[in-house]
């Protein structure tokens, strides 16, 4: 990943929050923003991730949606198409 992408994800913000209903409340919203943005990203809270890792829940929306996950952070994670 080139130096001007990783600023552009840095300065970012969080526009999905995944929560306690999990991914099915947020995939249609995650693919309408992905329509409108190059980059997106999405922070998983604890109620969603239950025994999950943010890592396998990101690559499940990530195909869910037809996105390419980009990166893991914490609890944060980064698509684009």
């Amino acid at each position: 990943m080139d130096s001007e992408l990783r600023a552009r994800i840095h300065d970012l913000d969080v526009t999905v929050w995944v929560g306690k209903h999990g991914l099915e409340s947020v995939r249609e919203e995650v693919d309408d923003q992905l329509d409108n943005r190059d980059l997106l990203k999405v922070k998983f809270l604890r109620a969603a991730r239950g025994g999950t890792s943010t890592e396998a829940l990101a690559e499940q929306l990530a195909d869910d949606v037809g996105a390419e996950l980009l990166e893991t952070r914490g609890n944060t994670a980064v698509f684009r198409r």
